[in-house]
């Protein structure tokens, strides 16, 4: 049967912090937090399963923001004084730190929650960092004075973690890249040398998740002046296809992104993404089943991987668990008209 995934992040339960926000508060602190995190991890890793998902993942519960619960134990960074930057090529503002001396790991970063994972799932488990190009895109430099030297180190530092989360037992690491959608030029010259620097040494399966964003209204704009063919991914999959890195992620379902790209990925396992993550209509299977179909013209069964086509963090909890029920059970239907041709 077709392997099922999630790109990585899951809504967080009321409980825990505010839901349907891409940058919530928690509801606790200290200890009671952490362990309310482990909580909403374990709640998260049992609808996966129940919903028939083969590859489990974390949903990021711990993590307030996908970049910056990497940051948060990065020595350099100043949270203290954070100031407005416009993200990806100002298609919105946020409130992001500033990089102001040498970039350092405080110690480890994702340990309680990548050892948790592996303890309470017996199937294959994938951990999300953000990539190097993004985490530059997502804060302001007042050191290093290059994107490319920003995340050359930025890619040290998240192969170091890599490399402790594949020791924690770790099946496949993935590295979100969103931002080599926007700075395709960027992404293709340098953008990829940095991820092979950030997988560097790495025995278990690599991952790059590169998608048109969350759910949220800026993103949904962007998408709708973007044409009636999106083809960012034809700029950067021929560096990704010549790389060391072995899954690709995309974006697919409800997108105008022309199938035929995916062809440019020969020789690497394509997570395609057949679940829409900006809209709470919930997909059927036959809808998801058609999807991975289309996906096969181009992609061998071996390597399709079917996921969801980013993460569901701003969405709410029953929809999500709808949307991953709806996940499985066409690639499941997907599965059937295999065997049956």
């Amino acid at each position: 049967m077709f392997d099922t995934a999630i790109a990585g992040s899951l809504p967080k339960p009321a409980w825990l912090a505010e839901t349907q926000k891409l940058w919530p508060q928690w509801k606790a602190e200290g200890a009671e937090l952490a362990q309310a995190k482990l909580d909403a991890t374990l709640l998260w890793i049992k609808a996966q399963e129940d919903a028939g998902l083969s590859v489990i993942g974390d949903g990021e519960q711990s993590r307030q923001h996908f970049v910056h619960g990497f940051l948060e134990q990065v020595e350099g960074i100043d949270f203290e004084h954070k100031v407005e930057m416009g993200i990806r090529n100002d298609r919105y503002k946020a409130m992001v730190p500033q990089v102001i001396a040498a970039l350092k790991l405080k110690g480890r970063v994702h340990a309680a929650e990548a050892r948790f994972l592996r303890a309470h799932t017996t199937r294959k488990i994938k951990f999300t960092l953000p990539g190097p190009l993004t985490i530059v895109d997502t804060v302001a430099d007042r050191f290093y004075g290059d994107r490319r030297k920003l995340a050359m180190a930025f890619a040290e530092l998240l192969n170091e973690e890599a490399l402790a989360l594949q020791a924690d037992g770790v099946d496949i690491v993935q590295f979100d890249e969103p931002a080599f959608n926007v700075y395709m030029d960027d992404a293709a010259t340098w953008g990829v040398k940095a991820l092979e620097r950030a997988a560097q040494g790495l025995k278990c399966t690599t991952a790059v998740h590169i998608c048109y964003g969350y759910g949220i209204q800026a993103n949904i704009d962007w998408k709708n002046s973007l044409g009636q063919e999106w083809r960012q991914y034809e700029k950067v999959f021929p560096a990704l296809a010549k790389s060391s890195i072995q899954q690709v992620s995309l974006e697919c379902f409800h997108s105008h992104v022309p199938p035929d790209l995916m062809a440019l990925l020969k020789g690497k396992d394509v997570m395609v993404g057949v679940i829409d993550v900006a809209s709470d209509s919930i997909e059927t299977p036959e809808e998801v089943a058609d999807t991975i179909g289309r996906a096969l013209q181009f992609v061998p069964r071996q390597h399709l991987i079917a996921c969801t086509n980013c993460g569901l963090a701003p969405m709410s909890r029953a929809v999500a668990e709808a949307k991953l029920r709806a996940l499985a059970a066409g690639a499941k239907l997907a599965d059937a008209r295999q065997a049956a041709k």
